[in-house]
């Protein structure tokens, strides 16, 4: 049986920090701030490769899927370059699962 987002709920604050400390360097949560990579500002329900402005490869534009808190959790838990070949984003993938949950919580707050 899989869980569900209820189960897995995370801690949003704690998620901030984990934002900071594992994102913030390449993604801001402000809406239309741009940085390496394109703002996380509404990720959650967002299709993949929409957020404005941003130049996104063809990797991910053409993986026609939507940022569920479900999708992030497979994203995020392993090697961005093993989840979507021919991304540009370089992140090892966060092995944490309380820190895991705590951050896509966060994510979904961000709107």
């Amino acid at each position: 049986m899989l869980a569900s987002p209820m189960v897995r709920a995370g801690d949003a604050s704690a998620g901030a920090d984990v934002f900071k400390s594992e994102c913030a360097e390449c993604h801001s949560p402000k809406q239309g701030k741009n940085k390496k990579g394109p703002s996380l500002f509404d990720i959650v329900g967002r299709p993949a490769g929409t957020a404005p402005n941003y130049k996104y490869t063809d990797a991910l534009t053409q993986g026609k899927w939507t940022w569920t808190t479900d999708k992030l959790h497979w994203y995020l838990s392993q090697p961005a370059r093993k989840a979507n070949p021919g991304t540009r984003m370089k992140y090892d993938g966060l092995d944490d699962p309380k820190q895991l949950d705590d951050l896509i919580t966060y994510l979904g707050t961000l709107h």
